[in-house]
């Protein structure tokens, strides 16, 4: 049954984000241009890495930063706690991040007796509520005021009110005191550039600003494909993710890190500890047919402009990552056959990579991971058919590859249905039920077509 709230909300992504993305792109007169940029820089830095890495490394360290590479969520989490026990943290006010949820880092740290607190409005909404993001860049467009009204009163005790002022002043008096107690600030990142040892953040609330410069110790945790060159670079993807995902000419708020407080600033943290994360990217790295999947600026355009993401929604993905993007990224990082029905979760029908700000060909590699399930030429441990599925299909395409072939089998099968009708009815009881089963034709569509062009049918008319 379909949640007709969660159905309109999906509905205003679309005359929302979607519209505003188009017409922001239209406004901005180089923006096939831009696209082409982007791309070309992003394709430069996933096949050359390594080195970006080592550069974005040295610089880091040279700002008095620290370093860590996590091969798995796993590590990336247990440098995050024992940094945190270490330093004996208690509290935690986390910015948005994405990543963090891949490693289920807010869990992780309750276990541990450290208290991470949401500041991202959205994303305190549905740590409030228990659940995941529902978006990449609206965590909580599931959720109605009414809802989220509820919710604050049942969790923080606050008045019933619906009006949405309120509501955001109610959250912004709870987590001020976050932000004064906490001892750790954990974010996430747009952007790491390499010639600076910089991390750029964008957002349109306050609050990841505050989480980088107010508590004593900065973690940014990051994958690793968000490395680009230089700071000139960067000028071309703040244009390029902000006008995707929301419209905006750019966005409230663009903060740079480039290390710890210095002896000359007058806020800041004292120590900025940068986790740069695999956890699964290498394996798209190392698959030439996978490889742009790590081009994604994460802007959320391609669910946006899903017909399929607009109808079933974020949660109906099953892991962090939903959308077109997310059945590409989500079962590479959790397992090809533990997220097979994923890349099948799409129509084809080629809106995302319209929409995509470096021109993703996301429906060329959702085919590819659905030949691989099937066929599993470069993942066999991953293939989830059954030997007479590939059979049957193989020799249903050596039929249909032979046109006398198959319509000697069609007029055969027409003639055997017309004789005894049960045979056209092999269909499950469940289908049966609402529909009655076709008829064969007795011609096939070629023989139908020559007769409309014998009897003057398709002549054009003056």
């Amino acid at each position: 049954m379909l949640n007709s709230q969660i159905q309109k909300n999906l509905s205003g992504l679309y005359e929302g984000f979607h519209s505003a993305r188009i017409q922001a792109s239209s406004d901005t007169a180089d923006w096939e241009e831009l696209q082409s940029k982007g791309r070309e820089i992003k394709e430069e830095v996933i096949n050359n890495l390594d080195k970006y890495l080592e550069l974005l490394e040295s610089k880091i360290l040279s700002s008095g930063g620290a370093v860590h590479f996590a091969e798995t969520a796993e590590d990336a989490t247990q440098y995050v706690i024992n940094l945190a026990k270490k330093r004996d943290v208690k509290t935690v006010v986390k910015s948005k991040s994405m990543l963090s949820e891949e490693m289920s880092l807010n869990e992780e740290l309750t276990k541990n007796g450290i208290d991470p607190y949401e500041t991202d409005l959205g994303e305190y909404i549905v740590q409030l509520a228990e659940e995941t993001p529902y978006h990449i860049i609206a965590p909580a467009i599931h959720k109605s005021r009414s809802e989220v009204s509820k919710l604050f009163s049942e969790k923080i005790g606050t008045s019933d009110t619906e009006n949405i002022e309120t509501l955001t002043s109610e959250a912004r008096d709870q987590l001020r005191d976050k932000f004064i107690q906490a001892d750790m600030g954990i974010t996430g990142g747009n952007f790491l550039v390499a010639e600076t040892g910089t991390l750029a953040l964008v957002s349109n609330e306050g609050n990841g600003r505050m989480c980088t410069s107010m508590p004593r110790i900065h973690v940014a945790i990051v994958g690793m494909e968000k490395i680009i060159p230089s700071m000139e670079d960067l000028g071309t993807f703040l244009r390029l993710p902000i006008r995707s995902a929301t419209g905006q000419w750019i966005s409230s708020y663009v903060t740079m890190i480039s290390g710890p407080r210095k002896s000359i600033d007058v806020d800041g943290p004292e120590e900025f500890h940068l986790v740069i994360v695999d956890n699964g990217r290498s394996k798209m790295l190392a698959n030439p047919q996978l490889r742009e999947a790590l081009y994604c600026l994460r802007c959320g355009a391609c669910l946006n402009a899903c017909p399929v993401y607009r109808k079933v929604g974020g949660h109906s993905y099953g892991w962090v990552y939903p959308g077109p993007i997310g059945s590409i990224v989500s079962p590479m990082l959790t397992g090809l056959s533990d997220g097979k029905n994923l890349p099948f979760a799409s129509s084809l029908c080629g809106a995302c990579k319209e929409a995509c700000p470096v021109k993703i060909d996301i429906p060329r590699m959702l085919l590819y991971l659905r030949n691989e399930l099937v066929e599993g030429n470069d993942y066999p441990h991953q293939r989830t058919s059954k030997l007479w599925e590939r059979l049957l299909s193989k020799c249903g395409a050596f039929i249909l590859a032979n046109s006398k072939l198959t319509n000697t089998l069609m007029k055969s099968a027409s003639l055997i249905a017309n004789i005894a009708p049960f045979v056209r009815k092999p269909f499950p009881a469940s289908w049966k039920k609402t529909r009655e089963s076709p008829a064969l034709a007795k011609k096939t569509f070629v023989e139908q077509w020559a007769s409309l062009e014998l009897d003057g049918s398709l002549r054009k008319k003056d």
